[in-house]
């Protein structure tokens, strides 16, 4: 304290004080910003809810961004997203380039509802141009925009990717295991891809060390043919479809 500041007023310093545990390193303003953070939260929940209000049936397509227009893997997510847009759900992909695009476009072009979950990225992922107007929601949290994927979609269906694919993946069939979001179908498209991945589940996890139950893999499917993804899905809800939570 300054000797010369006069009597009783010396600086209180209680758990509140923004200098006391963060000195010189700024992280007090970090905290004190959170509060209004929950706001910034809140609207792209209301923002995702309203858009997705009127929707009905939907399927999301998880893929790679980084696939080429006219390779195969394009071509598969595309005649997928027409597939499922011929048979009434809606198309939802992350809105981005690659494999997202491509199942957007196989949507639109068949006539069916074409919707993007963009993020916010530091590369700055711009909305692929075949999602539908006023169907485009962006997000700066990936964790809202997980909730938006797994409240929505009636199925999962994930061709190659990478660690964001994967994610994707793993959230949903780890909620659907421990029942916090109902059961959907989980479609591994792309066996060649896939099946070393599978079957280290069945073999490591399940079969050698007793981690997971065979009951937790009754939902989720490797496939290679894109006919085999509509009938799945049809054949998983025989009354009818409803939102996961």
């Amino acid at each position: 304290m300054n000797s010369n500041s006069p009597p009783g007023h010396e600086r209180e310093k209680t758990s509140r004080d923004p200098l006391i545990g963060f000195p010189g390193t700024g992280k007090e303003n970090d905290f004190m910003v959170d509060g209004w953070r929950v706001f910034k939260i809140m609207a792209e929940f209301v923002s995702g809810f309203e858009i997705m209000s009127d929707t009905g049936p939907a399927v999301t397509v998880f893929g790679s961004t980084r696939v080429d227009a006219g390779s195969a893997e394009y071509l598969l997510a595309e005649q997928i997203g027409a597939g499922l847009a011929r048979e009434g759900f809606a198309v939802i992909t992350g809105g981005g380039p690659g494999v997202m695009e491509a199942a957007n476009k196989g949507a639109r072009n068949a006539g069916g509802i074409s919707i993007g979950f963009n993020i916010r990225l530091p590369n700055q992922q711009q909305p692929n141009s075949f999602i539908d107007n006023g169907r485009l929601v962006t997000f700066q949290y990936f964790f809202v925009r997980k909730v938006m994927f797994l409240k929505y979609s009636q199925a999962f269906v994930v061709l190659p990717g990478g660690f964001g694919t994967l994610d994707e993946f793993s959230e949903a069939i780890t909620l659907i295991q421990t029942g916090k979001s109902s059961r959907f179908p989980v479609i591994l498209m792309g066996r060649e891809y896939w099946n070393g991945f599978y079957q280290w589940v069945c073999k490591s996890m399940l079969e050698e060390r007793g981690y997971i139950q065979a009951s937790d893999l009754d939902f989720i499917f490797l496939e290679d043919d894109p006919e085999k993804v509509l009938s799945i899905i049809k054949s998983f809800y025989p009354e009818g479809y409803s939102l996961n939570f």
